[in-house]
Formats: structure tokens, sequence, C-alpha cells
């Protein structure tokens, strides 16, 4: 069972109609922008192991992992199948929505790394969500949790929608330490744009990451 940390209220969202129709359509953009996608696959090549088994929970059409990176297996999990599908870095996928059935169908113990990128503050769920994680996590194995400050706000639970970048990575990093994850690491960094912005000192998007091992 789930150590319960949100309240029913926390839960709530402003739309609170099916993910499946808002998914519906497949969206063919980068959410995120290209300081943080860089920054993002940095920390891939610098956490993930090589031959890892991995898990790309809540995916899209790209999982942002570093080009030379060899994993033994890349596993898919998302709501469009079309964006699933065009995803070359993903050996196999499955559709499923989290807010409705929070049960991986993985093995115990048969992944090295999840991954969840600008996913979680979608979650209303994410004590049960993460209880699966850590079920399905080898020993020593990692959950990386990462985010900037967009949204899209219709679909973000109210404990999301309310809160500050400081409050997402308490909230994230409570979930997994209730749920038996080691205490969390923290990442809160600003990135430097591309291009002529960033030349004369702009900033790209604010890059967030929680991380968090299985004993």
């Amino acid at each position: 069972m789930a150590v319960q940390v949100l309240s029913e209220s926390q839960r709530r969202k402003w739309d609170s109609s099916e993910d499946q129709l808002f998914y519906a359509q497949p969206r063919f953009v980068q959410h995120l922008d290209g300081s943080f996608r860089q920054r993002l696959t940095q920390l891939y090549q610098d956490r993930i192991p090589a031959r890892a088994v991995v898990l790309d929970l809540m995916s899209s059409w790209v999982s942002h992992l570093p080009e030379d990176g060899v994993y033994e297996r890349v596993i898919g999990h998302g709501l469009n199948e079309q964006e699933l599908v065009a995803n070359k870095r993903l050996d196999s996928h499955w559709l499923q929505n989290l807010n409705l059935n929070q049960e991986i169908p993985l093995k115990s113990e048969s992944v090295d790394v999840t991954l969840i990128v600008a996913g979680w503050q979608y979650l209303q769920y994410p004590e049960a969500v993460a209880a699966e994680l850590l079920r399905i996590t080898r020993p020593g194995g990692m959950v990386i949790v990462s985010f900037s400050n967009r949204m899209f706000f219709t679909k973000a639970p109210q404990v999301w929608a309310d809160g500050s970048d400081k409050d997402h990575l308490s909230y994230v990093g409570e979930v997994l330490l209730a749920q038996g994850w080691s205490k969390p690491e923290f990442l809160a960094e600003q990135t430097r744009a591309q291009g002529l912005k960033g030349l004369v000192g702009g900033n790209g998007d604010p890059f967030f990451s929680v991380i968090a091992t299985k004993s």
C-alpha cells in the first residue's frame, strides 16, 4: 500500500475530462527549450550506467538520451501511440493512463533507471506510482524526475498548479521518500539560453531534477 501524502483537494484538476482526450492528437513539438534539453541529456550521460534497462515513463516522441548511450533496453510509456512509435530510442512501449490505473505492467526488480520528464506534474496519484516504481526497480537503481516551470495548467493537479518551483522539488521528494526511496538529491539550476539571447546573458528554461535511489 502506498503511503498517502496528498489530500483529495490537492489531486483535483481544473480540467477533469479524460486525459486520453487531451493527448489524443500527437504533439511533435519540443515542450522545453534547447538549453534545458541539453542539460537533461548531460544528466543522463552522467547518471545512467551503460547497459541499463531504462524506463521512460510518460514519454513522447523524444527521450533526450545521449546519442552514443548504449542500453540493454529502453521501454517507453505514454498516452499517444503515434508519438511513441516515432520515438526511435524505444525498444518497446505501452499506453496507460496512470491517473486511472497506477499498476505498472513490468516485473519486480526488472528496471535500472526510470526517467520522468515534464510528466510528474500531471499525476493525481503520485504515491502509488512511486511505490510501483520502487517495486520494479532493481536494488541500486534510481528514478530521475525532471521538470521546468512550464505546464498545461488545466491538467495539473492543484498541488502543482498552486506551488512554486521550490514547492515542486519538495513535493516530489516527499512523495518518493514516503514510499521508501532514499533521501533524494535535488538539482535546481538556471540554464543559459542558446544562440544570440544566451550571448547577451539571457536565461533558458530553469532546470529542476529530483534523483532518488532504491537501497
